[in-house]
């Protein structure tokens, strides 16, 4: 009997490959090769499912932004309104080693969408999304300021760098104050 094979999955576990690949090694490291020998496959078997590099990279990034979408919608944060919308904020926030990683490999794939239209055009469409999320969250306070899901959105993009770049200076407490500081300040 031929074995079953559940291909979303291969899919995710490909993509989990190019990440560690990413996170040891760099983007630059990142080849059909190199991805395949870090999944234990042949460069073959894993063209079946992504035909060349870009399509890989792709799915690795959209990997990203699934991660983050279901750690927000099994979310039931508890408290206040205000409480609540920080604890959504916080997922977007790279404060613990498994958002570290997600974080680290996103901004690589931007640093390398900049050169590649297709790739590009997937990351303004999660910054889009992204943006629209913040948007939503605040939604539901009396904000009547119209660049207030920009000034978040630039805190919470802001905060990412600074916690991978500068961990020594902005530790996850700092940033979670400064996401609640911030709400706070919209608030009044």
């Amino acid at each position: 009997m031929p074995k079953l094979v559940n291909h979303e999955t291969r899919r995710r576990e490909l993509a989990q490959a190019l990440w560690r690949v990413v996170f040891r090694d760099g983007v630059d490291a990142v080849s059909v090769r190199s991805v395949a020998a870090e999944a234990g496959w042949s460069s073959g078997a894993l063209r079946h499912y992504f035909p060349d590099q870009r399509e890989l990279i792709a799915a690795a990034m959209r990997l990203v932004t699934d991660h983050i979408a279901a750690r927000i919608q099994a979310l039931e944060p508890e408290g206040t309104l205000e409480e609540k919308a920080v604890a959504y904020f916080e997922q977007l926030l790279p404060l613990d080693e498994a958002r570290r990683t997600e974080a680290e490999v996103w901004f690589s794939f931007v640093t390398r969408a900049r050169l590649e239209p297709k790739l590009a055009s997937l990351t303004r469409a999660v910054n889009g999304e992204l943006r629209g999320f913040i948007s939503s969250i605040l939604a539901q306070f009396p904000i009547d300021d119209p660049t207030a899901p920009g000034r978040m959105h630039a805190l919470i993009d802001g905060l990412c760098l600074h916690l991978l770049l500068y961990p020594e200076a902005v530790t996850p407490a700092d940033a979670r104050a400064q996401v609640r500081a911030e709400l706070s300040g919209m608030l009044r």
